[in-house]
């Protein structure tokens, strides 16, 4: 990105050029942390995250502009045999409507808005009304 600045104190345009760093085809900015890009992927947590940026000797606190060429080809090459991104997210919801299908108690817990892993639903559910939605045909 070329951002366009213009200075009031000698009145003279710069040109700031953003550099970025892109992996699975997204673009990162290079001021980003490794760590926060790495969990911006869904499915990759702070666990997962740490885990790859040891195996790569990637200090926690790192940039992404600070990345090599190689690290960052290495790293592009790890997370496409992981499954991330859309990939893990259709399988969680194959296998919620697996278990709907099958109508097992948590299937029907899901199909109904319930929260599934035994909570209690006397009082605070809103956080299980958000997530189990009930699938309506238009």
């Amino acid at each position: 990105m070329v951002r366009l600045l213009h200075l009031s104190v000698n009145s003279v345009l710069c040109l700031l050029i953003d550099f970025q760093v892109i992996i699975l085809q997204i673009n990162f900015p290079e001021t980003q942390l490794v760590k926060k890009v790495l969990e911006s992927f869904y499915a990759l947590g702070p666990t997962a995250s740490a885990r790859i940026m040891a195996k790569y000797s990637i200090h926690k606190l790192a940039k992404a502009g600070s990345l090599t060429p190689k690290t960052v080809t290495s790293l592009t090459a790890e997370l496409s045999q992981m499954t991330i991104g859309t990939d893990a997210l259709k399988l969680v919801q194959d296998n919620i409507r697996r278990l709907k299908e099958n109508g097992s108690t948590r299937g029907r817990r899901h199909a109904m808005g319930l929260p599934v892993r035994g909570q209690r639903t006397r009082n605070q559910t809103a956080t299980a009304n958000k997530l189990n939605r009930i699938e309506r045909k238009q």
